[in-house]
């Protein structure tokens, strides 16, 4: 069986489009009809070779997504053909299968436990989540990554608590979850911060009480004249790490967390003034809000089915896999929050 995959054959350059061969399943393997997969700016980064050497080219990509099983392997046994499912990163119950490998040609095409950029892909079965009724499968491919990093972020890393005053570096996919997930926490002050205009008036509509342009002022500056002696928590979600340094600086004494969620470019470097830390403030580190799928998932998707986490700010024209190029460009230029592959195109 062939499908059609969108490869990055070589850094800094386009995907390539095209057929590659699909393997026989093996021991917790799944064959995934792929209907909607998200693009992430870890993908852009990817890419762009802003990850640094990469000895598994080529090879497939994308962690996000929505499909329904078209067949099980040996040893499959939390789903079968015919379910819905939740594409995700992140690993859940079943058999941890490693990375696979398709044939393009002659060629040996790499693939991790998940990818979401072809028709039809091949999953470990822990990267796959039931989906629950009353969810669309549009809504669905928000709830392997964007999601689930920033409600986890705000829910598991920060513990956030009503009252709580918060600022959010970065408004784009994960910085938006962050946002919704902090007026969930019933935060008493939510600052968006970010460079571009459009992100922060979307921030304002979607219940950010203060928006900052850090092109225009000093984030930490203002943040601190808002609220006196600092936030309570700060999460930079840019990758930048500039904004990560102001996101330490702006918490308060004494029990300020500062969370960095976003991924910075190969060979940055962070550099803090130690005295920070001497203050009593946190700064940690997450992995995709440290959700466990089984726990949180099964939260998020009553959320979202409840009408208490409303996903239609990140709804936009979806792109076919050919334009997949074109979702990456407007991805990292600002253009659109989460970009939406739609599969069947």
């Amino acid at each position: 069986m062939k499908t059609a995959a969108a490869i990055l054959v070589e850094l800094d350059r386009p995907l390539v489009l095209t057929e590659i061969d699909i393997p026989k399943l093996k021991s917790g393997q799944v064959l995934v009809k792929v209907l909607y997969s998200r693009v992430c700016h870890t993908q852009v980064l990817e890419a762009r070779g802003r990850r640094g050497a990469d000895r598994f080219l080529p090879h497939c990509l994308g962690h996000e997504g929505s499909g329904i099983v078209e067949e099980v392997g040996p040893e499959v046994q939390n789903v079968c053909a015919g379910d819905e499912v939740i594409l995700s990163w992140m690993k859940g119950p079943g058999k941890d299968v490693p990375g696979m490998q398709y044939l393009w040609g002659e060629k040996s095409v790499n693939s991790g436990a998940i990818t979401t950029f072809s028709r039809y892909a091949v999953i470990s079965e822990n990267r796959l989540m039931l989906l629950p009724k009353g969810i669309s499968l549009q809504d669905a491919s928000l709830l392997g990554c964007a999601i689930p990093t920033g409600l986890g972020t705000i829910f598991n890393t920060a513990k956030a608590q009503a009252g709580n005053k918060i600022a959010i570096f970065g408004i784009g996919g994960i910085g938006l979850s962050l946002l919704l997930a902090a007026r969930l926490a019933e935060c008493s002050k939510i600052i968006a911060v970010d460079i571009n205009p459009d992100k922060l008036e979307v921030a304002m509509k979607m219940g950010a009480t203060n928006a900052i342009n850090s092109l225009d002022s000093d984030p930490v500056q203002v943040i601190r004249e808002l609220c006196p002696g600092g936030v309570d928590i700060a999460v930079d979600a840019s990758g930048h790490t500039d904004a990560m340094r102001q996101a330490l600086e702006c918490v308060r004494s004494q029990g300020g967390t500062a969370i960095i969620v976003g991924n910075a470019a190969h060979g940055k470097k962070l550099e803090i003034d130690p005295w920070q830390l001497n203050q009593g403030k946190r700064l940690l580190g997450t992995w995709g809000g440290d959700n466990v799928p089984e726990r949180d998932f099964p939260r998020y998707c009553n959320l979202v089915r409840s009408g208490k986490l409303n996903l239609s700010i990140y709804a936009s024209a979806p792109y076919p896999l050919k334009d997949i190029n074109q979702a990456l460009l407007d991805l990292e230029s600002g253009k659109v929050l989460r970009p939406l592959i739609d599969l069947s195109l």
